[in-house]
């Protein structure tokens, strides 16, 4: 049987994402590989990785909220906004006191203009791409939310901050919008990536190799990241891995989530996929699941496995 789970693994600065998910994907030969979310290769930090079935499980993962440590490099911007990059502007150094004043414009719902050195797709192109090559493009501004930014150290120029932000938040425009609101330039120098929703840095490996041992979603971090939470009866498991209306009507709902996908574990805690609920009456929990009222989304391979 192929490997399946996800690893939590701290990346080191220098390779990129796809280089790690390379790694990844070789420590499980002939597993099917994906991650909820990238690092630009100078960071470092938490990449979530997932293996075997478990890969089908990124699209409910990737809108997570993500915590990071980052160093802002006042008095120079570059074009990419981050270390790599050529400086293309100058400035001063801003006082410690007016950059405490301007931090908390920059928490809540704020718009945000994406780098242009950047995967957003422009054209059927990447934005990066497109930069590289010299052209001339402009990227929409767009929303996200800044839940806290604290500032631990400022010294020589050198910002020291804590983001607590919504998923899509570039950090490299938030140094480069903060330094435009002090009437200066920066460049992100430093980011560490803390946490993924319910999953941290502390719990990360620092190596993958073919003895890493993946790890299993139980109903406690599913039910975190906002997904209802259902247990099948024993001995359904194979009608539910075959699809069966039977499975879903005999699903005890435990925990109610926040939008209509429920996660469907098995009587021993081991998850066997996602369901959708649909027409569900207000108040709907635990006591009125129908085989009308649900509809399978995601089977994982090993759902019929009993073992």
């Amino acid at each position: 049987m192929m490997a399946s789970g996800f690893l939590l693994y701290d990346k080191p600065a220098g390779p990129t994402s796809f280089k790690a998910l390379g790694a990844f994907r070789n420590a499980f030969p002939g597993s099917k590989v994906g991650h909820t979310g990238t690092l630009d290769s100078f960071a470092t930090g938490l990449l979530v990785l997932m293996a075997g079935s478990y890969s089908r499980l990124a699209p409910f993962f990737v809108g997570l909220d993500k915590r990071y440590r980052a160093e802002i490099s006042f008095g120079s911007e570059t074009d990419t906004l981050d270390p790599s990059g050529d400086v293309i502007a100058e400035g001063p150094l801003p006082a410690r006191a007016s950059l405490e004043a301007v931090l908390p414009k920059f928490t809540g719902l704020i718009q945000q203009i994406p780098p242009k050195y950047s995967a957003i797709h422009v054209g059927g192109a990447r934005a990066s791409d497109l930069a590289l090559k010299g052209h001339e493009f402009e990227l929409k501004p767009r929303s996200v939310t800044i839940w806290s930014l604290d500032l631990e150290s400022y010294e020589e120029g050198k910002a020291v901050v804590f983001v607590h932000c919504s998923s899509g938040t570039y950090i490299r425009s938030l140094a480069r919008d903060i330094a435009k609101s002090l009437g200066t330039f920066a460049h992100l120098s430093a980011l560490r990536r803390l946490s993924v929703g319910p999953f941290g840095i502390l719990e990360a490996e620092t190596e993958i190799s073919s003895t890493t041992r993946l790890l299993s979603l139980d109903p406690e971090t599913v039910s975190s990241i906002g997904l209802g939470i259902g247990f099948l009866p024993k001995g359904l498991e194979s009608d539910f891995s075959n699809g069966k209306p039977s499975a879903l009507s005999a699903l005890v709902r435990d925990k109610p989530g926040q939008g209509e996908d429920w996660a469907v574990f098995s009587a021993t805690g081991r998850l066997l996929g996602i369901a959708s609920a649909t027409n569900l009456a207000a108040g709907s929990g635990a006591d009125m699941p129908t085989d009308r009222s649900l509809c399978y989304r995601l089977v994982l391979a090993e759902a019929g496995d009993q073992s």
